[in-house]
């Protein structure tokens, strides 16, 4: 099991009746338990299956959800029909149900006893017949859930499973997720903006204004001794000119003067209690760096590709929205191998069918997708109103498929809105001294910039190689939320009815509500 989901469940609750008698609810209950065991021990889910037992009326299925919201190691629910499990005993559980709900097709046995099946055996092993009794007072309600088809002890079923906890554990995450905007808005953007009153209703982000000066406050408190501890761990773990290590230089300087800027930043986000942040060149505090020697000399972008990699999320320019997000891809994404970031689209390449978006930011890039070790570099910044020299790690990202995505504020919902993408070995960038990725958006530069761009989609977006389309899909679904996905089977005309239609859809749904 996956360290980072240590202290989380998923319960799994089987739906059967009394008809049958109690030896049948017996036998339910033991198929049950060998299920939950053998899910648990097949090594393909990352958060562990708990047996909360056999509901067989609407009290017990009411008692089994109200426990479950009520208990915060639980972030999903599991529900499996073994037998006819009449639907009407489920309406006021699913009432209440607030945890995100996965219904699982599938039956204890993988075959047909051909030569030994009667009817006590049909009567005990009626999965095809209660799951679809289940399935429809679902429908019927409009709950959303995740379906998953299939035996469960087949790994291609198991791994539907896994990635709904996935993006569970990023859910549960998110439902109590603080972001800090230090300083504000980059002034007359739009699409990274939105209403943070429905994004907290919708999908529990709460973001909250920071002042600079706030952060100064931490600043000063910061030790000589602990900045000088995390610059000698920037030599030790990245690859940099030996002048960065000269004390007396001005360089030595810059570094030092990123590892305060990186203290100060955790600082604040520790005793808040924050899991990501946003920055704003155009807001770096009052302090006069050049008279006092104290202050951020420039933004701070070595500490938000190292407080990245941790985990927190990010977003440039008061981009809460994309901050959150990536937060959210790094809790799902916890053992996975290749990493996820913060990227920006920074300038295009048209290349014939290479034609593709070099992925960038100023400096905010985070080092988790990077092809080998980063290297410490300082280099002159000339944005915002401190202009400086300022550190930061460079490097190129991994090749291979990835998916991108971000969330946009279109006045009466939020839209997710992915593209699969084709990471591609760059060309150097000698004068351009940052950390990138080049991707080529699926299905082509031509369809899948055109969908993302009809869309509304951001400038900005949260990034993963470990991630596919079913992730987002069931996070759209546990949110309630549009979800457009752009990937090798997209059609631009195709596409572009999807809008016309979803823009009708949530219209009229709106005027119903």
């Amino acid at each position: 099991m996956i360290k980072a989901f240590e202290n989380l469940e998923v319960w799994f609750v089987t739906g059967a009746q009394l008809l049958y008698g109690g030896d049948a609810v017996t036998q339910v209950d033991g198929h049950s338990k060998k299920m939950v065991d053998g899910l648990n021990e097949s090594g393909n889910l990352p958060i562990k299956v708990v047996y909360k037992g056999t509901a067989n009326s609407s009290k017990e299925v009411v008692d089994i959800f109200s426990a479950a919201n009520n208990d915060k190691k639980c972030v999903g629910v599991i529900t499996w029909m073994h037998t006819f499990s009449p639907a009407k005993m489920w309406i006021h559980g699913l009432q209440i149900l607030h945890k995100p709900l996965l219904h699982l097709h599938t039956q204890f046995n993988a075959e047909i006893p051909w030569n030994d099946i009667d009817m006590d055996f049909m009567n005990l092993n009626q999965s095809a017949h209660g799951d679809r009794e289940f399935g429809h007072i679902v429908s019927r309600m409009r709950v959303r859930r995740k379906l998953v088809v299939g035996h469960w002890q087949e790994e291609s079923t198991q791994k539907h499973i896994a990635v709904w906890e996935r993006v569970c554990a990023g859910w549960a995450d998110s439902q109590d997720m603080l972001i800090l905007r230090f300083g504000d808005q980059m002034n007359n953007v739009a699409v990274t903006d939105g209403d943070k009153v429905a994004a907290e209703q919708v999908l529990g982000y709460h973001v909250d204004y920071c002042p600079f000066n706030e952060v100064m406050e931490y600043f000063n408190k910061i030790e000589d001794k602990d900045v000088d501890a995390l610059v000698e761990t920037y030599f030790k773990e990245y690859d940099h000119d030996a002048e960065l290590e000269d004390k007396s230089s001005e360089a030595y300087r810059k570094v030092w003067n990123a590892a305060k800027a990186e203290l100060s930043i955790r600082a604040i986000l520790e005793a808040k209690g924050a899991k990501g942040f946003t920055t704003n060149f155009d807001d770096l505090g009052d302090a006069d760096i050049e008279a006092t020697g104290m202050g951020f000399d420039q933004i701070p972008g070595l500490a938000s590709q190292r407080l990245m990699a941790e985990g927190y999320g990010f977003g440039g320019e008061g981009d809460w929205k994309t901050a959150a997000l990536y937060r959210t891809i790094w809790v799902m994404t916890q053992g996975l191998p290749n990493g996820c970031s913060f990227l920006e689209d920074y300038t295009l390449n048209f290349n014939g069918e290479q034609s593709s978006i070099l992925q960038s930011h100023m400096l905010e890039v985070c080092p988790l997708i990077a092809a080998s070790k980063p290297r410490l570099e300082l280099h002159y910044l000339g944005i915002g109103y401190r202009k400086s020299q300022t550190a930061r790690l460079v490097f190129t990202s991994k090749e291979g498929k990835g998916v991108t995505a971000t969330v946009v504020d279109m006045g009466n919902r939020f839209r997710l809105i992915v593209n699969d993408v084709e990471c591609i070995k760059p060309k150097p960038l000698p004068k351009l001294p940052v950390a990138s990725a080049l991707w080529i958006p699926q299905p082509n530069f031509e369809i899948g910039a055109g969908c993302w761009i009809y869309a509304g989609g951001t400038h900005h977006s949260a990034f993963s190689y470990d991630l596919t389309d079913e992730y987002w899909q069931d996070f759209a679904e546990i949110a309630g939320i549009e979800c457009l996905l752009i990937n090798k089977d997209t059609k631009i005309d195709e596409f572009r009815k999807e809008l016309r239609f979803n823009e009708v859809y949530y219209m009229l749904n709106k005027a119903l509500l």
